[in-house]
């Protein structure tokens, strides 16, 4: 009779328990086409968080709540773009924190469940896990978020950082989010500067975009929105010097491309004169601007991860496919034109645009590990964005390598050089 009425109360805490913690992460599988290869790995540092997302049925009032549905996702920039990039072959060296809590537990979880290696995620018994909550509108815009990301800050330190130089100074790319803070993003791009690894920032938001700043010099690409770059540009210059005007509804692309084009261009040469190599500035619905010098090269040759299946299947659709009747040779050495191609987004039934810019960056920099070329490799990552804005997860849980690779072979065919010179 004891045992029975201590079973009770054990029973309505199990059942308390059920309800109020996350329901276990679905499994990482990874993408068929992403076979495991051997070879040095891209490294990726930043945030990983728990995203919380809070969407309602009926369009959400002030003060009181109202029914939907909230659900449990992986997220952080840093850590979207590493599932990304495992999902396409490349099997990335994630670096980042996580608190010994049930957030974690979540996180860590599904990380494992595909087989990739958690060594560089510092598990911290007196820290929260980073922790996003979004509210979303009716029609799937943020309303209001709140991120609790100060583990991040506190501990993804650069003594941490500095116990993987060998990962960073023999991987074929560093990738860094601005979660980071300042010590940190200079440790990380010392060693990849002194070793010779292409460095790609990612902003995460206008407020953090200003981090570029002390390590701008280190910077071979970054990839901004359209008020992150005019964010860059006036931490690296004078206050307000640049600025951004959103153009009001328009439905014609030409018009909206060319306009955009004049007011961001002035950012873009800028950066380019401050070392940076290559800019991809993400226009949403308007597509990418890629600008660089011509005789840019992102990857070394020697240190470009193998090829997967794939990457494979990739070049065999977009080799000798070149949108231009006179080639831009973006490697060629001695020219110090500057370029700028415009490249149109796909067409897609939106469902959720939370992951669309870590997908981009996560296809892009895939395809340059597996041998693609930056035109082709951008190609790739708007065909990925466009898998990702038509899933609810942030990124899809399985990606058509022969529908990417049509969808990519198009946006290249439609891809315009709209300055060099």
């Amino acid at each position: 009779m004891a045992e029975a009425a201590a079973s009770s109360p054990r029973r309505r805490l199990e059942s308390i328990r059920r309800h109020l913690l996350p329901r276990p992460p679905p499994v990482l599988s990874l993408n068929p086409l992403s076979a495991a290869e051997a070879g040095p790995s891209p490294v990726i540092i930043g945030g990983m968080v728990l995203d919380i997302y809070a969407k309602p049925s009926v369009p959400p009032h002030p003060g009181t709540t109202v029914p939907g549905m909230v659900k449990y996702i992986g997220g952080g920039v840093a850590r979207n773009i590493a599932e990304c990039m495992a999902k396409l072959g490349a099997r990335p060296l994630m670096i980042s924190v996580v608190g010994n809590d049930i957030a974690g537990d979540f996180l860590l979880k599904y990380w494992r469940s595909a087989g990739l290696c958690t060594d560089g995620i510092l598990r911290v018994h007196d820290a929260a896990t980073p922790v996003v909550s979004n509210v979303f509108d009716g029609s799937g815009e943020l309303f209001a978020g709140v991120a609790s990301v100060g583990a991040v800050e506190n501990f993804l330190t650069p003594s941490w950082i500095n116990q993987f130089y060998l990962h960073i100074s023999t991987a074929p790319l560093l990738m860094l989010d601005a979660n980071l803070p300042p010590q940190s993003l200079q440790a990380a791009c010392k060693i990849a500067y002194e070793s010779g690894v292409p460095v790609l920032f990612e902003p995460v938001s206008v407020a953090k975009s200003s981090r570029i700043a002390p390590i701008a010099e280190y910077i071979t690409c970054t990839s901004p929105n359209e008020m992150e770059l005019i964010a860059m540009a006036n931490t690296l210059s004078a206050p307000g010097r640049y600025n951004f005007v959103k153009l009001e509804q328009c439905n014609n692309k030409t018009e909206a491309v060319d306009y955009l084009f004049k007011m961001l261009s002035p950012a873009m040469f800028f950066l380019l004169e401050k070392g940076i190599k290559l800019l991809l500035v993400t226009l949403g619905s308007n597509g990418v601007f890629i600008c660089c010098k011509e005789h840019v090269n992102f990857m070394k040759g020697e240190q470009k991860c193998k090829m997967t299946p794939y990457s494979a299947q990739l070049l065999g659709k977009l080799e000798g496919c070149s949108p231009f009747s006179m080639p831009v040779n973006l490697s060629r050495e001695g020219s110090s034109r500057t370029c700028v191609f415009h490249l149109p987004a796909i067409s897609a039934s939106v469902v959720s645009l939370t992951g669309a810019g870590d997908c981009l960056v996560g296809g892009v920099l895939s395809s340059l590990c597996g041998g693609l070329d930056i035109m082709q490799s951008v190609a790739v990552g708007i065909a990925i964005a466009k898998a990702s804005v038509e899933s609810e997860a942030n990124i899809p849980d399985n990606f058509c390598g022969a529908s990417i690779a049509d969808e990519a072979r198009r946006t290249l065919l439609s891809a315009k050089q709209i300055w060099c010179q």
